[in-house]
């Protein structure tokens, strides 16, 4: 019996992985929105949208799937949750940010122009400190709320997987129902 190094065995998977046919697929993470300062991710897998509804196809396209439709719409499910969590999360940073800006702008405008740089940093100190005690329930119960978002998404992802699991398993075995 003849071992393999493994040195020959990366260099095989590299071959091999140079001459697959299909583009590697993987999320992007975009620039940081100027106003929420979150980055957003582009989904290599992100759901298409909605076909126009004036096409018509002569025949039904779900008989040449070769994917179950439950395991296609749990699938599509937690893709359209993940989105919805990002959006949650982007809208609420968004929103908080936009409020935090003006209120601090309305402040220093208040200020007067022979204000000193002391004065500035006493004012936005206390502004801080202000702003901190009027936004924790806001920001407690977002995060309460997206922790439970975060974990139900958790957990359909791990369904996806089971189902992608056995789906692989099923398709090994030498033996069909």
């Amino acid at each position: 019996m003849m071992l393999v190094p493994i040195r020959s065995c990366r260099a095989l998977a590299l071959a091999i992985r140079s001459i697959h046919s299909s583009s590697r697929t993987c999320n992007l993470v975009a620039p940081p929105d100027p106003v929420s300062h979150m980055r957003p991710i582009i989904y290599s897998d992100a759901p298409p949208p909605p076909a126009p509804s004036f096409l018509r196809h002569p025949y039904s396209l779900d008989e040449f799937s070769t994917v179950s439709r439950e395991q296609e719409d749990l699938a599509l499910q937690f893709k359209l949750q993940r989105q919805q969590l990002d959006d949650f999360h982007q809208n609420f940073w968004f929103d908080s940010n936009t409020r935090f800006e003006a209120a601090k702008q309305a402040i220093l405008a208040g200020l007067p122009p022979s204000a000193s740089p002391l004065d500035e940093e006493k004012v936005l100190s206390d502004f801080y400190t202000q702003w901190y005690i009027q936004e924790a329930h806001r920001t407690d119960a977002y995060t309460k709320e997206w922790r439970r978002r975060n974990f139900a998404l958790i957990k359909l992802s791990f369904r996806v997987q089971i189902q992608e699991f056995a789906k692989a398993v099923t398709d090994f075995l030498p033996f069909k129902k």
